[in-house]
């Protein structure tokens, strides 16, 4: 009888080794960024699919939504934090006039494109 409870414990002990050892499949990593609603500036919507957050310091960050949202281009938008951040890939905005509700995307810093020099006046 001590012989099969000791072989039970042996066989639930290398069952549970195995089982420890197995690799486990990884999260995808996702880089959520996270912006404080106080030192957001103002916002600028280049197209239907884009936001540019415009931050107190200088920065700016740019979202794009993961799909096209229609009226956000001529109507804007409104959202709700309830954390006094808007994170990527968490938040929902919603257009202003349609009531369309459109999820944001990930968020990257963005620098303008440098703007074009008045051509120097010839000699």
């Amino acid at each position: 009888m001590k012989a099969i409870a000791l072989g039970a414990v042996i066989a639930g002990l290398a069952i549970s080794a195995a089982a420890a050892e197995e690799p486990k499949p990884a999260a995808p990593a996702r880089n959520t960024v996270c912006l404080w609603t106080y030192q957001i500036d103002h916002t600028t919507v280049p197209d239907k699919s884009t936001i540019l957050f415009h931050m107190r310091d200088g920065k700016i960050w740019k979202n794009t939504l993961p799909q096209p949202c229609s009226g956000l281009l001529f109507h804007g938008f409104a959202y709700v934090a309830h954390a006094d951040q808007i994170c990527s890939n968490m938040q929902s905005i919603q257009v202003i006039d349609t009531h369309e509700v459109c999820m944001l995307g990930a968020f990257e810093p963005y620098t303008p494109p440098p703007k074009d020099k008045p051509a120097a006046p010839a000699p």
